[in-house]
């Protein structure tokens, strides 16, 4: 596996941590031979020259602080490899979310939520190994049994040469195996990813199986799912201790044969007892980082795997951002307009919008009407900012909103969607996410307002309630006047209205068509509308088809004609 050049300009703000880990390894190498030789020199003394304990005690109490000091360096190095691997894990997560809520909805709505999710969990924490383990090992796998050489060579340079030789066979052997396991390591990837992305499709819509009664068919498919990611794992694992025995076997035999020459040079008076000694108890350490290496190279396999989804995400272009960021402040309604707007899904076969303009004065309340797939929800999206025109230009106040901050400007405009999220949190978090710093006080006028707080202090713990994932404890109509509640609490010089009375009662919906009006007084709306009797208060009437406006004016000019409306109207009033 080659080092991933992207991924190690992730290690440049720790790089001093990961010269760390190398240098206390490269050490600790030092400190092995230093071992070796100390205990050649002890055996030799002892077996071969008579002394006692009390010749020998000096090199054993060395003996002993050499190994104590090799425990400390490894303790330190770990210490300093996992602050290397945390910090990238950390740099990573941070980049790949900003860049996930830089690329906003219209990009998340395309993708596995599953698989995002498992990517920006699982795989970042993959990196672990990567960083942590093998980067370092990769190094001290060419400098330790370098420094051994050193030292091997002047005293033997035959047991040096076989050495030399026979260890380019180690990594030889891991590349040849590990292109396969690579392969094999993308599929498993692959495969837990997708499981992820069904299983959190079957939570969500477990409703739906249910009511279907194909809430056991589910069983069957994520036992096949799971069994095709048990052999996909299994065969990893396989190619993985193929691995591991075909270069424990290098290493072993190759240690045997500097054994073996060594054993006839001794045997035949060629080669003193010391060095002969020195070099058996280096021989099988001098594989050691080669062995370590290739055990460590299949488990950071999953980070490098995991890495190319995770670049996959960062190199997906996010909306460029604004020439000027100008923060424009509103102390009155805006002025709102769209020019000759184009805007055509990614594919460039689905144009949403072709040559829009219309254009909403200031506090003018405007609904917008339309067929589905007119292309309504694209205008609330290119308003929010969630989306980019590919052509033609929006303005608020005569300024384009491409050169507006996009979070000032969205800080300036109350959305209220047909289906609103609500977090696994509290009532009143839920409602303050308008306005963090708001009060209780304050988050409480604004559910009276919405005619939530009636219900919501019905609840076990009143405004600290959990409510649930996408508040799962709430009825419909409920999470919408929660929604609601959340447009009042932002108190927003611009709204935008899609069909915010769905899911509501007669009676609620009376209470919040009430709490609308109040809403919407002195603000600049844009209502899209899918209920008629929704826009009897409205200013302006702009009905959409096929992401064109076809007709616009007031209800009773609308009424006049034989065009969409009419027969929207028609359609509507026959229910």
């Amino acid at each position: 596996m080659k080092v991933n050049q992207r991924l190690l300009r992730y290690t440049q703000p720790v790089r001093l941590h990961l010269t760390l880990v190398i240098g206390l390894g490269l050490l600790s190498g030092g400190l092995l031979v230093g071992q070796a030789y100390l205990l050649s020199r002890v055996i030799s003394q002892v077996f071969l020259q008579g002394q006692g304990l009390l010749e020998v005690q000096p090199l054993l109490l060395l003996l002993v602080l050499l190994a104590l000091l090799r425990a400390g360096l490894a303790w330190g190095s770990e210490v300093a490899a996992q602050r290397v691997a945390g910090r990238v894990k950390l740099e990573l997560r941070d980049q790949f979310t900003r860049h996930l809520l830089a690329l906003g909805p219209s990009y998340t709505h395309g993708e596995h939520s599953g698989e995002l999710a498992t990517t920006a969990v699982e795989g970042i924490e993959a990196m672990e190994t990567y960083f942590g383990q093998y980067l370092p090992q990769l190094a001290l796998a060419a400098l330790v049994p370098l420094t051994i050489l050193l030292f091997v060579f002047p005293l033997d340079a035959l047991s040096g040469l076989v050495l030399l030789l026979t260890a380019p066979l180690i990594p030889v052997f891991m590349m040849l195996i590990g292109r396969q396991a690579e392969t094999m390591t993308q599929r498993q990837w692959t495969s837990l990813s997708r499981m992820s992305a069904h299983f959190l499709d079957v939570l969500q819509g477990l409703p739906t199986l249910k009511m279907l009664n194909r809430s056991r068919d589910q069983l069957d498919i994520i036992g096949r799912i799971s069994e095709r990611f048990s052999q996909t794992t299994l065969a990893v694992l396989r190619v993985a201790f193929l691995s591991a025995l075909v270069l424990e076997l290098v290493a072993t035999l190759s240690t045997a044969v500097v054994a073996v020459e060594v054993g006839l040079r001794l045997l035949y008076g060629r080669l003193i007892f010391e060095q002969a000694f020195f070099v058996l108890i280096l021989a099988p350490e001098f594989y050691a980082p080669l062995r370590s290496l290739s055990a460590r190279f299949h488990t950071a396999m999953s980070g490098a795997t995991a890495a190319c989804r995770i670049f996959e995400v960062l190199d997906t272009p996010a909306p460029l951002p604004s020439r000027s960021s100008t923060c424009l402040t509103l102390d009155a309604p805006p002025a709102i307009c769209f020019n000759q707007v184009y805007y055509a899904y990614k594919d460039g076969q689905r144009p949403a919008l072709n040559s829009l303009s219309f254009h909403l004065a200031p506090g003018q309340k405007v609904a917008l009407i339309g067929p589905n797939g007119a292309g309504k929800s694209t205008v609330a999206h290119l308003l929010l900012r969630f989306l980019e025109p590919d052509r033609g230009n929006i303005t608020v106040n005569g300024q384009s909103l491409a050169e507006l901050d996009p979070a000032m400007w969205r800080s300036q405009v109350a959305w209220v969607s047909q289906n609103p999220y609500l977090f696994h949190a509290s009532v009143a978090d839920n409602i303050r996410l308008a306005r963090p710093e708001a009060s209780l006080e304050q988050v409480e006028w604004a559910a009276r307002q919405a005619c939530a707080h009636e219900f919501i202090e019905a609840l076990p713990q009143g405004y600290e309630t959990l409510i649930g994932e996408r508040g799962a404890r709430l009825s419909g109509g409920q999470a919408q006047r929660l929604a609601l509640a959340r447009a009042f609490l932002q108190d927003a010089p611009c709204l935008i209205l899609d069909e915010a009375t769905a899911h509501l009662d007669s009676v609620h919906e009376a209470c919040v068509q009430e709490a609308l009006t109040r809403l919407l007084t002195g603000r600049t709306a844009l209502i899209i509308a899918h209920r008629l009797n929704t826009i009897n208060h409205v200013d302006h009437i702009l009905v959409m088809v096929d992401g064109q406006i076809v007709e616009s004016g007031d209800d009773a000019r609308l009424r006049q004609g034989d065009g969409v409306y009419q027969q929207m109207m028609e359609a509507f009033t026959a229910i």
